[in-house]
């Protein structure tokens, strides 16, 4: 099949040639990013390639039935970009890759908050500056504390088995019970308990309606005095000006991000020679007890191998369906209900 790969990387250029020379479709790769005005790349494709920060709502949804397109196939598991009624509304099939390494995301959590806990950051710095002085750079045992996971799919349930092997006790919320939450030692309460109990509280939970800015002022009074936030989710299941708030009062703690709220006009991008425009992000950088990475939860080999096979594999299967002319059913398929 044809597809056009829209803000492809050198790492998406590896790994997906390596992929398709099992599936041998025919791609061609570009730098843009999805939007209304890049939508007249699309040549003869049917099938398209998007990323978790490209622009598909439904002015976009329009102009991609209009050339022609089909298939859009994410090669990411989170779908809040894309208007998926408008998908269906103009006939236009999307697949994502649901699971592609929880490990991935789950070690990089962990590796947050050990960081922010003991100042690894900061030391490496200091000590390249020749400043072997352990001043201010004191943590505290994860040991005994109480973890608190907003969120227990796949990659939430890997971080509670984590802190559980570091000795912390571990409450979580989420309408959906995890099925081994017994033997993962996993406690539910409600979201305030949650807050109320936790010294460490990681989200990861999907972005909808229901989650946008869950964590919003109200959320972090009720948090615990000095504790550790993290979200290696979706930038917005925080309100990033009620997050600098708390920090600036010094309730909350520390907080480390993995996804910002505005990222789509900064992350996978190169401004080290540039003024960056976001004030709000710029303020984050300033805090002391703040740790940004971006959006490299998911970068590890065995994830964008994993990224590469399935979704070449979603846009074979619906190859066949539509050859076949068969209803385009597909396991990883986004519903209008999703």
């Amino acid at each position: 099949m044809h597809i056009l790969f829209y803000n492809a990387k050198a790492y998406d250029k590896e790994f997906f040639t390596q992929a398709n020379q099992h599936f041998q479709h025919d791609i061609r790769f570009v730098d843009a990013k999805l939007n209304i005005d890049t939508v007249d790349l699309i040549n003869d494709e049917k099938a398209i390639c998007l990323f978790v920060n490209e622009c598909a709502d439904r002015e976009v949804m329009k102009r991609l039935s209009q050339v022609g397109v089909q298939l859009i196939a994410l090669r990411c598991a989170g779908f809040n970009n894309v208007d998926i009624k408008a998908a269906h509304e103009f006939g236009i099939t999307v697949v994502r890759v649901p699971a592609y390494s929880p490990y991935a995301v789950a070690e990089h959590t962990l590796g947050l908050m050990l960081s922010l806990n003991r100042k690894i950051h900061r030391a490496y710095n200091r000590v390249r500056d020749g400043n072997f002085a352990l001043d201010g750079l004191l943590g505290f045992d994860f040991h005994g504390r109480t973890a608190g996971i907003i969120g227990t799919g796949r990659i939430g349930a890997l971080v509670a088995k984590l802190l559980r092997g570091m000795g912390m006790k571990v409450v979580a919320y989420d309408p959906q019970h995890h099925p081994d939450s017994d033997a993962l030692g996993i406690h539910y309460v409600s979201l305030a308990d949650l807050f109320a109990q936790s010294d460490v509280i990681s989200l990861h939970c999907p972005l909808t309606p229901d989650t946008h800015h869950m964590i919003g002022k109200q959320a972090l009074q009720s948090m615990k005095q000095g504790a550790m936030l993290i979200n290696t989710s979706r930038g917005a299941l925080l309100d990033t000006q009620a997050v600098i708030h708390s920090l600036k009062s010094k309730h909350l703690g520390y907080l480390g991000l993995d996804v910002y709220e505005q990222e789509s006009e900064l992350f996978f991008e190169d401004f080290s020679c540039d003024i960056i425009q976001d004030d709000i992000f710029e303020r984050l950088l300033t805090f002391p007890n703040v740790l940004i990475t971006s959006h490299q939860g998911f970068f590890t080999k065995e994830a964008l191998q994993n990224i590469a096979d399935t979704t070449l594999n979603n846009i074979k299967q619906f190859e066949k369906l539509s050859i076949a002319q068969q209803p385009i059913e597909l396991s990883n398929m986004v519903t209008v209900n999703a």
